[in-house]
């Protein structure tokens, strides 16, 4: 079953069999309004996608988990930030409540990106109050009500919910970045925080079982999406999982190559031992 809101989201709700798992895709989408101004090259401006982290997790409803997908960019407004984390700097006018501006903002990076990258203005001017709050009140805010509302359904039925939150990320390793080793996947929980860590392992050994080298919150923690829904105590558990691009496709052309097809099977792999892991866990919630 499936809910199309046009040009915001997909969700996919599997029919038949469920489990309590929820996949998002926050930054693959490729949608770009008309009123998206920008004034850098798209080529460019298309690099700050998640290019087809959507596709790569298409058959999870088929496994009985929810996946939903933003069909908007992330250049546009960034569902994966607070609605008020915003540099009152970007703004022509005053903004009809308080901010909080993080470190994300002040790189460009906040809920309305600035930057195409460092040195590359994304806009020409700023934006007025009210074409921001435009954007959040028609893309983040149906982004985060089906999000919020795929959970707390399963976790009603469940009593537990495992939410990964699934990105993909520039390439590590070779030292410029300030890492030595290359890395295919880095997983955020928060320093173990939106996660039952025995989760976060079961992840990790899963992934390196299949010959994947996996980092843990280094240098990607997980930031509003984790942050937000997460509540491990409460059997509300969020993870973070981020692949690196050149596992499946050239990071310039964006073109997917060879290795788009072993990932997509090894990650469908990883979906089933996930689903199992909720399965098995609701099962024995249900009998204590």
């Amino acid at each position: 079953m499936s809910l199309v809101i046009h040009d915001v989201l997909v969700r996919q709700d599997p029919v038949g069999k469920r489990v309590p798992v929820v996949f998002d895709s926050p930054h693959s989408g490729t949608s770009y309004p008309v009123d998206f101004q920008f004034v850098c090259p798209l080529g460019l401006l298309r690099q700050a996608e998640d290019t087809y982290v959507d596709e790569l997790f298409a058959g999870v409803p088929e496994m009985g988990a929810t996946l939903l997908c933003a069909l908007f960019p992330r250049s546009y407004i960034d569902v994966n930030r607070a609605f008020d984390d915003i540099d009152p700097g970007i703004l022509s006018g005053s903004w009809p409540g308080p901010l909080n501006p993080s470190e994300k903002s002040a790189l460009g990076m906040g809920l309305v990106r600035t930057l195409c990258r460092p040195g590359m203005p994304l806009y020409d001017g700023r934006l007025s109050p009210a074409q921001v709050l435009e954007r959040i009140e028609r893309y983040w805010r149906p982004y985060h009500e089906q999000l919020a509302q795929a959970m707390d359904l399963l976790h009603r039925r469940f009593g537990a919910v495992w939410h990964v939150n699934c990105h993909s990320m520039p390439s590590l390793g070779g030292g410029a970045d300030g890492y030595e080793e290359p890395v295919d996947f880095v997983l955020g929980d928060r320093d173990g925080t939106t996660c039952d860590p025995a989760f976060t392992r079961m992840v990790a050994d899963t992934l390196r079982g299949m010959g994947y080298r996996v980092r843990l919150n280094d240098p990607y923690k997980g930031v509003e999406l984790v942050r937000r829904y997460s509540s491990p105590q409460r059997g509300l558990h969020s993870l973070q999982l981020e692949i690196d691009r050149q596992l499946y496709m050239n990071e310039e052309t964006l073109e997917r190559h060879d290795g788009f097809e072993r990932l997509k099977r090894d990650l469908e792999r990883l979906v089933g031992v996930i689903c199992d892991h909720a399965g098995e866990r609701t099962r024995s919630l249900a009998a204590e």
